[in-house]
């Protein structure tokens, strides 16, 4: 199914679309030969855009957290992340959608300033508790946990955006042809008869235990895998807010009513009005317009009459009215009340057609928030003062441990860490990037100088010991290590096992024979189809998957739990009955969909030839916080799309 959409990827239609956004890339002014050289700290290089080693670090984090949830919380450790290669598959996806921003920004699909503006308004996270409204410091001050800045958060929605903007032009309209919902139905309703045998671990003898020989040539053969990655043994001490609040002194009282006196204007709501507004050219026009609204005329005839356009202002409070004398005046007035104003930007008849009474909010209504407040300032205060007697004494030639004593904290004694972050269990310790980031620049013995970290939060950290990257002597990894080569043996025994008996089958026995002359029960699915698959959960997923793969009596085998499968696919039939015409104009939108993903990738794939986006593989995996490879060590082949 998948060839057939990549074929129509390559049909007349799509050539024709992508040869109009082709021609809509010409002239950006991009190089022909090729962009320069990397300069500086450069990871990606996407035209006008480029990725440091910080910001790939931070997106590679994200990544790898992202497959944590999805695991169920269940942390991944390095050595797993080096084996699966997700530094490259980070630094592909990352230059891909870079290029693809860079392209749309470049074709002119940018959205405004004020639509950005309205996005990052609409952000809950962003809204103060006490006035339900966008508060711009509490999303600065979020933006910082998480190591980001408002910058970072406008080009991410502005991205977005885009991409969006593009999608849905390509989108509309897009609809794959009748022929290939025939297709779909065909492929959707072919059935096949199943018919197996799985070869249980049980089916062949266990390995013999390895002898330290062999298990040594195995450490040898998994060395990458097996090492340990760098480590430190650190000592830390922090200076945070949060530690010292409970210990914060009294409120005084009238630092609460300079607070509430300097805030209540702000927190209270505003009287508001319903009015409208109409400009006079001299007094006699004004005269005549006032006496008309007077009477109850439409305030739209009226300015119609006098060449001009009424303003209506409903329900908005004095400082939404421009004219600061005809806000003052009109909310002066009575409601039903037509004044007349010479306002600074002219003579205006205004009727005031509604009032809604402001209400001022009340020192214990707004009490808790103030005292919150405050507090915590003077936790900060108190957190900085220890900081500062920390310094203190290290200057005066005082251990970290002692130092850390006479200012009030703690010096925390902290197990072996990785760069990552990770015990040496491979279990996660939560430290923030900037304490891990500081502590791997310094070498054994190093002390740090005191680091912010945002929110009034300081450290300084010690580097106790440093343990270089090393494979475990064999007599620590034994038990683990002998169980991976068992398990390795038992396989390559159930792998030769299950060829003997395939070839028996090809050579020409029947399948039944060959399962029987190993003690092996046959399992027969018959008039299997894709949309009946799932009515069949006894059959593993992989020997479903070679099902629907293989060509008929073609014999293969396939890993299942805890098995070998060997297996064959008989009597291959096409449904030629109505099901299959409503199912094939059924399917259309669903393979639109995938006719556009497609497209879509080769959008994305053609901004990184446009560009000639340059990426650095060494640069990104040092990011991520692996050791460089070895010379002449393979590495995963980059991929351009």
């Amino acid at each position: 199914m998948l060839t057939a959409i990549r074929n129509f990827a390559k049909s007349w239609p799509a050539r024709i679309l992508m040869a109009i956004l082709a021609v809509s890339f010409v002239g950006w002014g991009v190089n022909a030969t090729g962009v320069s050289a990397f300069t500086g700290d450069q990871v990606i290089k996407a035209g006008s855009r480029t990725v440091d080693s910080i910001a790939f670090r931070r997106e590679y984090e994200g990544y790898r957290k992202g497959l944590e949830q999805q695991n169920n919380g269940q942390p991944i450790p390095p050595d797993v992340a080096e084996q699966n290669h997700l530094d490259s598959v980070v630094l592909n996806g990352l230059a891909t959608r870079e290029s693809f921003a860079e392209l749309l920004n470049k074709t002119g699909i940018r959205p405004s300033d004020g639509l950005i503006l309205k996005q990052i308004e609409k952000i809950p996270e962003f809204f103060d508790q006490v006035t339900g409204r966008f508060d711009k410091k509490i999303m600065r001050d979020i933006l910082a946990r998480n190591e980001a800045t408002p910058q970072m958060l406008d080009a991410q929605i502005r991205d977005g955006i885009s991409g969006q903007f593009w999608a849905k032009g390509l989108q509309n309209g897009l609809n794959v042809p009748r022929s290939y919902g025939a297709l779909g139905a065909v492929f959707a309703l072919e059935s096949r008869d199943l018919t197996y045998f799985a070869l249980p671990k049980e089916a062949v003898a266990q390995p013999a235990p390895p002898t330290d020989v062999q298990l040594k040539a195995f450490v040898a053969e998994n060395k990458s895998a097996l090492t340990l990655p760098d480590m430190r043994e650190l000592t830390l001490v922090g200076f945070s807010p949060a530690t010292v609040s409970s210990a914060a002194g009294p409120i005084d009282p009238a630092e609460l009513k300079k607070r509430y006196d300097f805030r209540k204007d702000t927190l209270s709501k505003p009287e508001t009005r319903t009015l409208v507004q109409i400009s006079a050219r001299s007094a006699t026009v004004a005269q005549q317009a006032a006496a008309r609204l007077t009477k109850g005329e439409d305030p739209a005839a009226i300015a119609k009459s006098l060449g001009v356009v009424p303003v209506e202002f409903n329900g908005k409070p004095a400082t939404a009215i421009p004219d600061r004398k005809v806000a003052e005046a009109a909310f002066k007035a009575t409601p039903g009340q037509v004044i007349t104003v010479q306002g600074d930007l002219g003579l205006a008849v205004v009727k005031v057609i509604a009032v809604v009474p402001g209400t001022a909010i009340s020192m214990e209504e707004i009490r808790p928030m103030l005292e919150a407040e405050i507090r915590k300032e003077q936790a900060a205060e108190k957190a900085y003062a220890q900081s500062q007697a920390f310094e203190d004494a290290r200057q005066g030639g005082a251990s970290m441990a002692d130092a850390a004593t006479k200012a009030g904290v703690t010096a925390q004694r902290m197990p072996q860490i990785t760069a990552q972050g990770a015990a040496a269990n491979g279990q996660p310790l939560n430290l923030p990037p900037k304490i891990l980031q500081v502590a791997f620049s310094l070498p054994a013995g190093g002390e740090s100088e005191i680091t912010e970290l945002g929110d009034g939060v300081s450290f300084a950290v010690r580097v106790e010991k440093v343990i270089p990257a090393h494979v475990p002597p064999l007599d620590e990894i034994r038990p683990q290590v002998t169980a991976v080569w068992m398990q390795r043996e038992l396989v390559k025994a159930l792998e030769q096992k299950a060829k003997a008996l395939s070839a028996r089958v090809e050579k020409g026995e029947s399948i039944e024979a060959v399962a029987a002359s190993a003690g092996l029960p046959i399992v027969r699915v018959p008039g299997l189809t894709r949309q009946s698959a799932q009515a069949h959960p006894e059959v593993p997923q992989a020997v479903m998957g070679r099902a629907f793969g293989a060509k008929p009596g073609e014999v293969w085998t396939a890993r299942a739990p805890q098995a070998l499968v060997v297996g064959r696919v008989d009597n291959v039939r096409m449904d030629a009955s109505p099901n299959a015409a409503q199912l094939a104009e059924g399917s259309r939108a669903q393979l639109s969909q995938a006719v556009f993903r497609e497209m879509g990738n080769a959008a994305q794939a053609y901004a990184r030839i446009k560009l000639k986006t340059k990426t650095d593989p060494v640069r990104a995996r040092a990011a991520a916080g692996f050791e460089p490879l070895e010379k002449g060590k393979a590495k995963p082949p980059e991929k351009k799309g």
